[in-house]
Parts: structure tokens; C-alpha cells; sequence
């Protein structure tokens, strides 16, 4: 499976860890930025991240120090469902719940150990469909 990632600086050093970690287990990872703790906005790499996950149906992984202004940015995109995340449960759900397709992770508020389960759980739960599949399908504006 392919998978984009972005972060900002808040992000970065987690956004390496995982990275690390998905090429580890023989997922492809392209990576968009940012490329070192410098200061720098996230909505670029919100933006890149997003846009490869609506025109590739891929999964994406955005990382920023809330996962706030990440996850609105994203979301911005057609076709993009991101959910903000801070426990598995939680990734779960966003997952067999929502169909999201971009994990936002809030690097401030979690541990590397609890940011890769996050990531495992997220890849690896399909969704559900039934009776969230009508809801999934009423999230665009038409």
C-alpha cells in the first residue's frame, strides 16, 4: 500500500519515527514535508498530503503539534475524511465508522508507542459500511 505523509515542525521528528516504522513493515512511504524542525506552517503539507489522497484513493498520515490545523486543512479537500486522533479507540472508529482515509496525529499529546498503534489500527480496520456508508456518503457537499 502506498501512504503519503506530511508534518510540520511540531510533526517532524514523530513524522520520522513513523515513517521509519511503515517502511519497516514493506509499506511504501512518500513523504511531503517537512523535511526538518525549522519553523514552518503546515497547511502546505496538509494541502500536498490531501491532494494525493483524493487523486490516488490512497492513505495519508499528517502530523502537527494540535493535529488541529492539519486535520481542518485537509479536510478542505474533496474526498479526503481526516480524523483528528489521540488513542486507538479512537483510530478505530474514524476508520470503521467514517471511511477516513488521513490519520491527523497531534504530536504534542501522545507518545511515539501510542502514535504507531494509532497508525497499525488506522491501516489495518476496514470500514464498516451499512448503515455508515449512508452517513459516509452525506459528508461532501454536493
Amino acid at each position: 500500500m502506498q501512504l503519503y505523509i506530511g508534518a510540520d515542525h511540531a510533526g517532524f521528528q514523530l513524522k520520522e519515527t513513523i515513517k521509519s516504522h511503515l517502511v519497516n513493515k514493506g509499506y511504501t512511504v512518500i513523504d511531503k514535508g517537512t523535511f526538518s524542525e525549522t519553523s514552518t506552517d503546515y497547511p502546505p503539507y496538509a494541502h500536498e498530503v490531501a491532494i494525493q489522497v483524493a487523486n490516488q484513493n490512497a492513505m495519508g498520515i499528517l502530523i502537527c503539534g494540535s493535529a488541529n490545523g492539519v486535520c481542518i486543512t485537509a479536510n478542505k479537500h474533496a474526498g479526503v475524511r481526516a480524523a483528528l486522533c489521540w488513542q486507538t479507540d479512537v483510530a478505530t472508529l474514524a476508520r470503521q465508522h467514517n471511511d477516513a482515509n488521513i490519520i491527523c496525529i497531534p504530536a504534542r499529546f501522545v507518545t511515539n508507542t501510542e502514535a504507531l498503534s494509532m497508525v497499525d489500527v488506522f491501516l489495518n480496520t476496514p470500514f464498516e459500511g451499512g448503515r455508515h456508508a449512508n452517513r459516509v456518503a452525506k459528508i461532501n457537499i454536493q
